[in-house]
């Protein structure tokens, strides 16, 4: 097992009917300023009921923050920060609300140009850079990114996605009450299964650094979501099939399985190109790039792919190569049956798209890709080709 440093102060406030603790949370003299996204969380009554729980605090509501969300659209939210004095944010939504939060956290105390806060990609924005950041809580109604129990955030500016990370942006504490999610499209519902299972293979499907804690609670999110996939996209109300996926959402993203394993976040960087030049859906870039990747890695991650054929798929018989085949086309064949197509042509791009992509992960420093380091753009370009 590799050494760690494993944080993670956010309060999870899980289950039916949580949403009126929501008072408890929130400091009592706070000025809110509650974010939320395209309406549906007005419409459905939840900002109403909100605004309820919070009583007597003065609030203040910020909607419109887009799917990808938008620099653009949240450096207005920050502006409402500033003029308004607000010490608490209330996110109110799945992991793009969360994500458009977090960065407004700590854009709003950012003394220089808050584009610049988008130049650290995978790595911690510097304690002396970020300086400081309002006190945020959530209310989840989509479980996929995790976000709700992490620090992490993905921003869109101009044609890229840019992750964005600071030890300042973990949530005071999130909501998550199985509940509101009931009302989701299936095609969020099953991009959110299939969102959080590319969580856990990046953490999981490297190289063997013998942490078996860590494997088997990887192992143990994997197998769970294919066990309620298709139950919590056909049965929306089925609690117990949607309280096992909103929280296996929510452990494939906090840093647990992750501490102290090799981690290869290609999957994400490459689907985060196919968001931003095409406006495929989060979810079906990863069921895109996925299982293209592993077939091109195969060598790389053979230990890993047996142990998950094995463990996962129940894989006993055949060779090695077999083994991994099959684990490779269970795992696409789940996607799919989730209703997620899993080819870039499906999604009606051309071959001829390739260079384009390749171009837009050099322009934003993806050229050095994987848990090695060794994914070059032709390796990219390869999985790609593959994904076709």
């Amino acid at each position: 097992m590799l050494n760690f440093d494993f944080y993670n102060p956010t309060h999870i406030i899980f289950g039916k009917d949580r949403l009126e603790s929501i008072g408890t949370y929130v400091p009592t003299e706070a000025t809110v300023l509650i974010t939320y996204g395209g309406g549906s969380a007005k419409k459905s009554g939840l900002i109403d009921k909100v605004k309820t729980m919070l009583g007597n605090r003065t609030f203040f509501e910020f909607g419109g923050i887009e799917p990808n969300p938008r620099y653009e659209t949240l450096v207005k939210a920050v502006e409402i920060v500033r003029n308004e004095k607000i010490d608490f944010i209330l996110a109110v939504g799945g992991g793009s609300v969360i994500d458009g939060t977090k960065f407004i956290t700590l854009a709003a105390y950012y003394d220089g140009d808050s584009h610049d806060l988008l130049q650290y990609g995978l790595s911690l924005i510097p304690l002396d850079v970020a300086g400081k950041a309002v006190s945020f809580g959530t209310v989840l109604t989509l479980p996929a990114t995790g976000s709700e129990m992490n620090n992490g955030a993905v921003i869109s500016y101009g044609h890229g996605k840019y992750p964005v990370m600071s030890v300042l942006t973990f949530p005071k504490f999130s909501i998550v009450d199985p509940t509101l999610t009931f009302t989701l499209p299936k095609i969020q519902v099953a991009n959110g299964v299939v969102d959080a299972f590319v969580h856990t293979t990046e953490q999981y499907l490297t190289y063997p650094v013998d942490a078996k804690v860590q494997d088997r609670i990887a192992e143990g999110i994997l197998l769970t979501l294919i066990e309620i996939g298709d139950t919590t996209i056909a049965e929306p109300e089925n609690y117990d099939a949607r309280a096992n996926h909103v929280w296996s959402a929510t452990l494939a993203l906090n840093g647990l399985i992750g501490a102290g394993v090799p981690q290869d976040w290609t999957t994400h960087m490459i689907g985060h190109e196919l968001t931003a030049l095409f406006g495929i859906d989060h979810g079906q870039t990863l069921a895109i790039v996925l299982p293209a990747l592993l077939e091109v890695r195969r060598e790389q991650k053979r230990a890993k792919l047996l142990q998950y054929a094995t463990r996962v798929w129940h894989i006993e018989s055949g060779s090695e190569e077999e083994k991994i085949d099959l684990a490779i086309l269970k795992t696409r064949e789940f996607f799919e049956g989730l209703g997620i197509k899993t080819h870039l042509s499906q999604y009606g791009v051309g071959a001829d798209k390739i260079p384009v992509i390749v171009e837009q992960l050099k322009d934003h420093g993806m050229t050095a890709l994987s848990e090695t380091g060794d994914i070059t753009l032709d390796v990219s370009q390869k999985i790609l080709e593959r994904a076709m």
